[in-house]
């Protein structure tokens, strides 16, 4: 972030697209199903051919409503499908069905955790019901580009924020506090690679202090947080430039080129009139009642948040650490199971927040991958607990439990990691460092309290890390008042 953020301020609001988790397509009996041959899942109603119907998929409505009581919004208890007009190759229509001034979800809400901690609400403007539409491959085709029509119906949520954020940051933390929850109430699987879930993001500036939003440009299509960020940035400093080079920022589709790591013009953006949106002659409006909506809001999980406060208060957990392992309902599991058999929450959110994490992100693997189960983690902890390894050593058990070497009883006892709490043979190695370090025990004993470090290290390279480092420190104190 180059720009002078007391000269000038950034205003965000995302549309993400997110896939919902039914079998078949929202307006036909396709297969939704990802990776097949091109073509082969777009069906007579897929293809637009002269004659077909739409058939709306009720589980499509059931999971946008799921989404809509997660988000404590409005549910719109009439929803109408529209026809959004526009000619592109992978919309064989001509238009795209959509839903615009009557949308299955209304106002609603996410809150997500800034910087320095503080918390910071996001309003969801509205998610409505749509198709996706297919894909233009642009491939070895000579000259031409192909099309893959397999996506086409394919039923999404579009999840329109207002414009709250303020930051390429504080859009990412959105972009992923509503990625978890839709896989947390399972209405999608979330897979960015697949194209499951992907957003626009409409980006302004304007001067620190003035009301008045400035010129936006929507990015179109980006399918990674990281790129989110990185998009963001790269068109915040764009706009400034513009602007402080005595130009206008102009209203457009952007798209993102990761390789170059820049911005650039796709086409003028269009006004919704643009589109003449009108209602679908072909579907008719959805209604639905209190008691359908009643009976959807029985099937919610533990939210997130509600998880979150619940770990704080029941494992007094910080609230970073139970932000984190709240973040997927695999993870939190995974702890909950750690924690439970281990019978310290404080030790298990440590280490899964922290040797496990990390070497998840290492290899790339979900929770769900772990190369060590909780019941084997909680293991390796309890030995932790009760002395028999410290937790540096544990971390070398960790590692030989990962490559599949056996329990963590196994490994200490292969390894002869045991640790060593015997108070004379600890007492004995004190003594040897004592004696070989003479000069720097004076300075110690002289009030050069740094020099504690050097012994501790010492007494516990000499016993191969194996010596209790409580032990450790309580002898040197006894040592300098002898």
């Amino acid at each position: 972030m180059s720009y002078d953020t007391s000269k000038w301020e950034v205003v965000i609001g995302l549309e993400i697209h997110c896939q919902l988790a039914t079998r078949s397509k929202i307006f036909s009996g396709a297969s939704t199903a990802y990776g097949a041959e091109p073509n082969t899942q777009a069906c007579a109603v897929d293809l637009a051919l002269p004659g077909v119907l739409p058939v709306f998929n009720k589980e499509a409505l059931r999971l946008a409503v799921k989404f809509g009581l997660a988000v404590e919004a409005e549910i719109g208890m009439r929803s109408v499908f529209d026809r959004k007009n526009y000619f592109y190759p992978d919309s064989p229509k001509a238009y795209q069905i959509t839903q615009m001034d009557h949308p299955i979800v209304g106002k609603g809400h996410m809150d997500i955790e800034l910087e320095n901690g503080e918390t910071k609400r996001i309003g969801i403007t509205r998610a409505h019901l749509e198709e996706d539409a297919g894909k233009s491959m642009h491939g070895s085709y000579h000259g031409m580009t192909g099309i893959d029509l397999n996506r086409a119906g394919t039923p999404l949520i579009e999840i329109v924020s207002e414009p709250d954020m303020r930051s390429a940051k504080e859009a990412v933390a959105y972009m992923k506090k509503i990625h978890s929850l839709v896989r947390y109430i399972e209405i999608s699987d979330g897979n960015m690679q697949e194209g499951s879930f992907r957003c626009d993001a409409n980006v302004s500036v304007r001067p620190h202090g003035q009301k008045e939003f400035g010129t936006r440009a929507e990015l179109k299509n980006i399918n990674s947080f990281r790129f989110v960020e990185k998009a963001i940035n790269i068109e915040i400093e764009r706009q400034i430039d513009v602007i402080e080079d005595g130009g206008k920022v102009i209203q457009e589709t952007r798209l993102y080129d990761a390789d170059k790591n820049e911005t650039r013009s796709m086409r003028s953006k269009e006004e919704a009139n643009d589109y003449r949106y009108f209602p679908d002659p072909d579907l008719l409006p959805v209604v639905i009642d209190e008691a359908y909506i009643e009976q959807i809001r029985k099937e919610l999980p533990e939210l997130p948040e509600q998880k979150k406060q619940r770990y704080m208060a029941e494992y007094e957990l910080s609230a970073y650490d139970a932000a984190v392992i709240t973040t997927s309902r695999e993870l939190a599991a995974y702890f909950e199971t750690v924690a439970k058999e281990c019978g310290d929450a404080k030790l298990s959110a440590n280490w899964v927040t922290g040797e496990l994490a990390a070497r998840l992100n290492k290899e790339e693997l979900e929770i769900t991958e772990s190369k060590v189960d909780a019941e084997a983690f909680a293991g390796l902890l309890k030995r932790i607990k009760d002395n028999t390894i410290s937790g540096k050593i544990a971390k070398d058990v960790f590692e030989a439990m990962w490559q599949g070497e056996g329990s963590a009883d196994q490994v200490i006892e292969s390894k002869g990691l045991k640790q060593i709490t015997d108070s004379s043979a600890i007492e004995a190695m004190v003594d040897e460092v004592i004696a070989n370090n003479p000069a720097q025990f004076a300075e110690l004993k002289g009030g050069k309290d740094k020099m504690m470090g050097f012994f501790v290290g010492q007494i516990m390279k000499a016993s191969g890390g194996k010596a209790n480092p409580g032990q450790v420190n309580q002898l040197m104190q006894k040592k300098l008042k002898d």
